[in-house]
């Protein structure tokens, strides 16, 4: 416990909530793109085209998924000694980095799956489901863990998130069509392999 107290705290000398809220909040809205549940914005929003409800409903899974996800990331620091923790982090994020290059798919089971509910509550669902285990969610819980700053990092992935997938509830496929997807994988990729060197080296020791 004394090991995880002294590296949470030297983890902390050198980051910052603000830096925490910024990197956590670029690395989702870019993981986010031509991530599943991005798909899974699109289908919604064409299936029910009631735009408000659905991006609500969004933000509504994405804070409880992401709240769950950044308290395992905290909890983890306590269970973890200093040497163990920061080559799981490190091993952890440059495996997201090669994930990241992997093209995403929405299961068709997904899309046609919605309960009568009302379009705020099946969003709800389907995309706290859709969340779990997925890029994004796995990315919360290893910022969390790293940056040892629960709300800073649920904020910003949670933020992160909504830039992602608001504007495309709102005008469309029309934004996915005009942005290259692939590059954006490829600028995501290296961030996480970045931040998986700056790990594996001893965070900047």
């Amino acid at each position: 416990m004394r090991n995880s107290y002294r590296f949470s705290a030297q983890a902390d000398a050198r980051t910052t909530p603000m830096e925490a809220f910024l990197v956590s909040t670029s690395i989702v809205a870019l993981a986010e793109m031509g991530d599943k549940t991005q798909l899974l914005s699109l289908v919604l929003a064409a299936r029910f085209r009631k735009p408000w409800p659905i991006v609500l409903g969004i933000l509504v899974a994405t804070l409880a998924n992401h709240g769950l996800a950044g308290a395992l990331g905290s909890w983890v620091t306590t269970v973890m000694g200093p040497d163990v923790l920061r080559w799981v982090l490190g091993a952890s994020f440059i495996a997201m980095a090669a994930w990241m290059l992997i093209p995403d798919k929405l299961d068709d089971e997904e899309g046609d799956s919605a309960p009568r509910m009302g379009v705020f509550l099946t969003t709800v669902v389907v995309f706290f489901l859709a969340e779990m285990g997925d890029k994004t969610q796995i990315a919360t819980v290893m910022l969390a863990a790293q940056y040892n700053a629960w709300f800073a990092v649920v904020a910003g992935t949670t933020l992160g998130m909504m830039l992602a997938n608001a504007p495309v509830v709102w005008f469309g496929d029309a934004i996915t069509k005009r942005v290259p997807l692939r590059m954006v994988h490829l600028i995501s990729a290296g961030i996480f392999a970045v931040l998986g060197v700056i790990a594996l080296s001893g965070w900047g020791a």
